[in-house]
């Protein structure tokens, strides 16, 4: 008897915090736009080619500096597993080497880190 109360009580707790749990449930802000992985990808991957185009246009740095920042900004909605995660994270760093050039002026160092970057985003759809 004194185990079937343990047993008991350890199915009622577990089964409790399965009922309210966080990941239970989760979805998505009311305003929030959720992207497939694939979907996300293709979205960076496109504002990374918007940025090369800036510097190929010969834009101020401030400008293709912004656009870079959008491109960071919007990476963070590619969410599919720890190795996509680990993977855009090295991507990042491309991003972030390439505003530090932009803003010192060297765009030729700045658009092949972009290119380098954006052919990293379209190779995270080979890890989904």
């Amino acid at each position: 008897m004194k185990n079937l109360k343990k047993i008991a009580l350890a199915l009622f707790i577990a089964s409790s915090m399965g009922a309210v749990s966080n990941t239970a449930l989760a979805e998505t802000d009311s305003g929030r736009i959720t992207y497939a992985p694939a979907d996300a990808i293709d979205m960076v991957a496109a504002k990374t080619g918007l940025a090369i185009d800036a510097i190929t246009k010969g834009e101020d740095k401030e400008k293709v500096s912004d656009l870079i920042k959008d491109v960071l900004a919007a990476s963070k909605e590619i969410n599919a597993s720890d190795k996509v995660f680990a993977a855009r994270d090295k991507v990042h760093s491309k991003l972030k080497a390439a505003r530090k050039h932009i803003n010192e002026g060297a765009t030729q160092e700045a658009e092949q880190e972009l290119r380098d970057a954006q052919k990293g985003f379209l190779a995270l759809k080979g890890l989904l």
